[in-house]
C-alpha cells in the first residue's frame, strides 16, 4: 500500500490531516528494505493516518505541503547515516546515490535528522512533537565521535533539538509511542526510546557526561562499553547521560519482535514500487537490488567490532517462517516484470537464518563474550539444514528459475558446523551463486582480526580448502571483502595481505574497502582513542594519505604514484566530480589524471 505524499492524496483518503508525518532521507519506495515505509505501513494496519515526505527540497517550503500531523513527526535520515551516505572513508563527496531518483547525490544533506528538524520547526511554529528514528539516530543516540568534525558530539537528540530519538528496529517502539500520545498518556518509560530531562532517573546507570568524555579517552571508553552491553534485550539497563544541566534519559532496548510479529510486518501489502510522485523524477537504482530480494531474518550474532548492526537490528537474530517466506516468494512471483530470478534470500548475514542461543531467554544476552569470536560459542544452536530446508522449498515454485544468495555469508560458521556446514556450501554453490561466492574476511593477520573481532586466518584457510574441492568443477570462485586502515593495522599488515592474496587466492581483489569510523562501534573507539577494548595503546593510521595508501598497496601494489597523494585532497567541504570512492575500483590512470 502506497502512503499518501501529496494533499491530493490525502484528501481522496478522506482525511483532514495525516496523523504522523514520516520525513526521510531516501525516496519513497514502498518495500520492505525501506524503513519508512515498514514503520508507515505497520503503524497504518493498527489504525494511524500516516503520511510521507521523502527528500524534502530544504532551500524551499516543500516541508509544508502535507500540512501539519495531528499526533507527531518522525524524522529519518534513511538507510544509512547521511554522512555515511555522502561521504567515502577518506572524504570525498559521494556523486551517485541509489536510493534517489536520477542516481545524482543531490537530495540528502549532511545531517539529515538535524536539518530536517530544523526545517520543521523552520515552518512550524510550536509544532507537535519531533521523533527521531532511523539507523542514524541509533548510531548518534549517546556521545560519539563523529568522522566530519574530528571530535566527539553530544547525542543526536540535542543537537537536533527534537523531543523523542527511536532506536532499534523501531515498530513496537513507535506503535507504543503513537498509542500513547494519541491517548495523551505518558511515554517515559516505554522501552526502545530516548528524552531529554532535568534531572537523571531513578535507578538508571549513570555514564561518564559529554564534558567527562570530551579529552579523556578512558572516560570514553568505558562510557562506550556501558552503552554497548545495554544495547541488547531482556538483560539490559536504563542509562542516564549528562549533557551540560540537562540529561540524556536512554530507555531500555525494547522487547524483542516474535516470530508471528515479524512474519506480521513482513506479510503487509508491499507494492515494491516507487511511490509515482518520485518515479516520475528518475530512475532508482536500488530498485534493481531489492524490488526482487527478501528478507528471512534480523539482528547479527557475529558482533564485528567495526559493524553498527548490533547496536541498530540487534546482537541476536529473529527469523520468520518459512511459511511467511514462501507466501512472499510466490507473491513476487505474479509480478507482471518478474523473470524468475530472486536476488536475495537473507539478513545481515545469508546464513544465520533460524540461529538461537541456548541461553539467551534464561539470562540474556552474554556481556563478557561474543557468540562467534574468539570461536563459534557452543551455546549457539544452529544448522545450516534449516535454509537448505528453505532453499529446497522456494524452489518448487515453477516460475522461479534462480535464487541467488547475495548477503554475504560467515565463512566460520560453516566450518563451525560440522554436521551439515559443507552440505550448505555444497548446495548453494550448485544452486545459488552465479560464479561467485561472497564472503568478508576481512584481513588475513591475526593481531589485526582480533582488534576487528573476526576469526582467524586459518578458519579462512580451512574455508578456502572447501570451496575449491566443491567449486573446482563448478569453475566458480571467491569474491572476497578486505578492509585496510583498521585500528591496529599498518601498512606492513597490507603488504602481508597482498603476498597472502598472490599466494593462495590468485586473483587481485576488487573490494577493497578504507576503514570508515562510523559512530558507536568499538572499532570507531578504538579509532578515536587509539585504544583497544581493554585500553591498551594500538596504533591507529589517522592520516587521510597514509590510509589511501593502504587501500593502494593492496589494488594497485606497483603504482609508482601511491606516494604523491596529496592527503589536502580529500577535504569533506569540497563536493567534487572525482570519480572513485573506498567502495569502487578505478583505474590507476583515471586516478593519476585526477591528482
Amino acid at each position: 500500500m502506497f502512503l499518501p505524499t501529496t494533499k491530493e492524496e490525502i484528501f481522496k483518503l478522506g482525511w483532514q490531516a495525516p496523523d504522523i508525518i514520516i520525513v526521510s532521507g531516501d525516496t519513497y519506495i514502498d518495500s520492505p528494505f525501506n524503513g519508512s515505509a515498514v514503520i508507515g505501513n505497520y503503524l497504518t494496519i493498527n489504525g494511524f493516518k500516516v503520511a510521507i515526505i521523502a527528500q524534502p527540497d530544504i532551500n524551499s517550503n516543500e516541508i509544508t505541503r502535507l500540512g501539519e500531523p495531528s499526533l507527531y513527526w518522525t524524522v529519518s535520515a534513511g538507510a544509512m547515516d547521511s554522512l555515511v551516505a555522502n561521504y567515502t572513508a577518506t572524504g570525498k563527496f559521494r556523486n551517485e546515490d541509489d536510493l534517489t531518483p536520477g542516481g545524482i547525490n543531490n537530495r540528502r544533506p549532511d545531517r539529515a535528522c538535524i536539518v530536517y528538524t530544523n526545517l520543521i520547526r523552520r515552518y512550524f511554529k510550536n509544532t507537535k512533537p519531533i521523533v527521531l528514528g532511523g539507523i542514524e539516530a541509533s548510531l548518534r543516540r549517546v556521545v560519539h565521535y563523529d568522522l566530519k568534525d574530528k571530535k566527539l558530539r553530544r547525542s543526536l537528540l540535542f543537537d537536533a533539538k527534537a523531543d523523542i530519538l527511536v532506536y532499534g528496529m523501531a515498530e513496537k517502539t513507535m506503535l507504543e509511542l503513537s498509542l500513547a500520545i494519541k491517548n495523551n498518556q505518558n511515554f517515559r518509560d516505554i522501552k526502545g526510546l530516548c528524552y531529554i530531562s532535568k534531572e537523571p532517573k531513578t535507578n538508571y546507570i549513570d555514564i561518564a557526561s559529554f564534558e567527562e568524555c570530551i579529552g579523556n579517552p578512558d572516560s570514553f571508553r568505558e562510557m562506550f562499553k556501558t552503552f554497548y552491553n545495554n544495547s541488547a534485550y531482556t538483560n539490559s539497563k536504563g542509562l542516564n547521560q549528562k549533557h551540560d544541566k540537562r540529561y540524556l534519559i536512554h530507555n531500555p532496548p525494547q522487547d524483542f519482535l516474535t516470530q508471528e510479529e515479524l512474519d506480521t510486518i513482513y506479510d503487509m501489502d508491499f507494492t515494491r514500487e516507487v511511490h509515482p510522485y518520485y518515479a516520475k523524477q528518475g530512475k532508482v537504482k536500488a530498485q534493481d537490488t531489492i524490488k526482487f530480494s527478501v528478507v528471512s531474518h534480523r539482528g547479527c550474532c557475529g558482533e564485528c567490532n567495526f559493524c553498527a548492526i548490533a547496536v541498530h537490528q540487534g546482537k541476536s537474530v529473529i527469523s520468520r517462517s518459512k511459511k511467511s517466506i514462501i507466501k512472499e516468494i510466490n507473491q513476487l512471483a505474479q509480478f507482471a516484470d518478474f523473470k524468475g530470478y530472486i536476488s536475495d534470500v537473507g539478513g545481515p548475514t545469508g546464513n544465520m537464518y533460524k540461529i538461537t542461543c541456548k541461553v539467551n531467554d534464561l539470562v540474556g544476552k552474554c556481556k563478557d563474550k561474543k557468540c562467534l569470536y574468539p570461536k563459534v560459542c557452543q551455546n549457539l544452536v544452529f544448522s545450516h539444514n534449516e535454509q537448505i530446508d528453505l532453499l529446497k522449498e522456494i524452489s518448487k515454485n515453477k516460475k522461479i528459475k534462480k535464487v541467488f544468495i547475495s548477503s554475504g555469508i560467515r565463512h566460520d560458521l560453516i566450518i563451525a558446523d560440522s554436521k551439515d556446514g559443507i552440505n550448505y556450501l555444497k548446495y548453494i554453490s550448485k544452486n545459488n551463486i552465479s560464479g561467485q561466492l561472497k564472503i568478508a574476511p576481512e584481513h588475513i593477520c591475526d593481531n589485526v582480526l582480533d582488534l576487528m573481532g573476526k576469526p582467524k586466518q586459518s578458519t579462512f584457510l580451512d574455508f578456502m580448502k572447501d570451496f575449491k574441492h566443491i567449486n573446482k568443477p563448478l569453475n566458480q570462485f571467491l569474491t572476497c571483502y578486505f578492509m585496510v586502515a583498521h585500528p591496529g593495522s599498518t601498512l606492513d599488515n597490507c603488504k602481508e595481505l597482498v603476498s597472502f592474496i598472490k599466494k593462495n587466492m590468485n586473483f587481485s581483489p576488487e573490494q577493497v574497502q578504507v576503514f570508515t569510523p562510523t559512530p558507536s562501534t568499538f572499532s570507531t573507539m578504538m579509532y578515536y582513542t587509539k585504544q583497544d577494548i581493554d585500553g591498551n595503546d594500538i596504533f591507529v593510521e589517522k592520516d587521510r594519505n597514509a590510509r589511501m595508501k593502504q587501500k593502494l598497496e593492496i589494488i594497485q601494489l606497483n603504482s609508482p604514484k601511491i606516494n604523491n597523494i596529496d592527503s589536502r585532497k580529500f577535504n569533506y567541504s569540497k563536493r567534487t566530480n572525482l570519480k572513485y570512492s573506498n567502495n569502487n575500483n578505478y583505474s590507476n590512470n583515471k586516478f593519476r589524471k585526477k591528482h
